[in-house]
């Protein structure tokens, strides 16, 4: 059975950062293989678990329109193998840990076939792993649109601010809002620098989100990020690393 993990924020609170650590952790647990999906048009999770630039989900679907309109598509192959080949093709792969990148929303026109067709495929790409994670964009539309129906555990992740708490709280919200079925939502606070005021605790508390877990602020995640290094070289010293452990070993326990 398929566990997918949704992570959403706004823009630089670290979520993939935190995205990457899940998945490294679950690796060295010996879950894997997981398939990592980036659907922030950012594209930048591969960086953080060291691999090489993807191809991606949007470029596969302009390519493929292009084709179509020009008529050179043919009728040996339906659009729909046509389409499961060419995501197969993208997906980057790496020592138990497969990655596929959504890449920007469609551009001008009509897609909603072709994205019908992608969320089928990539379902049923999903499917093949144990364990799915996905970095988000801050709003779920990208998961609604393109990536899935189905969430088990999505983590809202904030930094340790009253404005970032409520952009947080419509992210939760807007969650609910969204075609996707999401059995369970926690918050995280990153880059946490000791406890937390009672001022943030009564904001947490309004927004009635169970906080999963606090990753405190780690000069040497810091570090990685900026030079835009892998994570793999993080280990039991990093208290981030050691932090994200627990919340995965949390998040399991929920799925059991």
């Amino acid at each position: 059975m398929t566990r997918v993990i949704a992570l959403a924020g706004k823009g630089g609170t670290g979520k993939t950062t935190i995205a990457a650590l899940i998945i490294q952790n679950l690796v060295q647990r010996g879950l894997g293989p997981v398939l990592a999906i980036d659907a922030d048009p950012a594209t930048n999770l591969h960086m953080a678990l060291g691999l090489a630039t993807p191809a991606t989900v949007g470029e596969v679907r302009e390519e493929m329109m292009e084709t179509a309109q020009a008529g050179q598509l043919g009728v040996s192959i339906s659009r729909h193998d046509h389409l499961s080949r060419e995501i197969r093709l993208a997906v980057e792969e790496g020592e138990q840990i497969d990655l596929l990148a959504m890449g920007r929303p469609e551009g001008q026109g009509c897609y909603c076939a072709v994205n019908h067709l992608l969320r089928t495929i990539i379902d049923d790409l999903g499917r093949k792993y144990p364990l799915v994670v996905i970095d988000n964009e801050a709003g779920m539309e990208h998961i609604s649109r393109r990536t899935t129906k189905d969430v088990d555990q999505l983590l809202v992740v904030t930094d340790p601010t009253v404005r970032g708490l409520r952009a947080a709280g419509s992210i939760a919200e807007l969650a609910m809002d969204v075609e996707v079925n999401v059995r369970r939502t926690n918050l995280i606070v990153n880059r946490v620098s000791g406890p937390l005021s009672p001022m943030l605790r009564s904001v947490i508390d309004e927004l009635g989100i169970e906080l999963a877990g606090m990753i405190p602020a780690d000069e040497r995640v810091g570090e990685l990020d900026a030079q835009g290094q892998a994570l793999v070289s993080l280990n039991g010293d990093s208290p981030a690393a050691e932090a994200v452990s627990a919340l995965t070993t949390r998040i399991l326990t929920s799925f059991s």
